[in-house]
């Protein structure tokens, strides 16, 4: 998915939630978002309104985690062993 789609399909699914405040949801990267999912949940944390991605490159995806936390206030973190050559997906809860 398009860099711009995915940051519209965040900007959406915030928008229209009961409390538009960025900082209560959480972004992150993964290859894997089932067991990502599970290790947020390993964590005690509610994901419950879990989204996800496939973005079309890695570098999209990292501009799209680092827009999200930079410039609206999500709460997350850059960094992480990612490869460039595996498939790449963005999430938020």
């Amino acid at each position: 998915m398009k860099k711009k789609d995915i940051i519209s399909a965040i900007v959406n699914r915030v928008e229209s939630s009961r409390t538009v405040e960025y900082s209560t949801w959480r972004i992150g990267l993964t290859h894997d978002p089932d067991e990502r999912k599970q290790e947020h949940e390993d964590k005690g944390r509610n994901t419950d309104f879990w989204q996800q991605w496939r973005a079309d490159s890695l570098s999209d995806a990292k501009q799209v985690e680092s827009y999200f936390i930079s410039e609206k206030g999500m709460e997350g973190g850059t960094g992480g062993e990612l490869d460039a050559r595996k498939a790449v997906y963005v999430y938020i809860f």
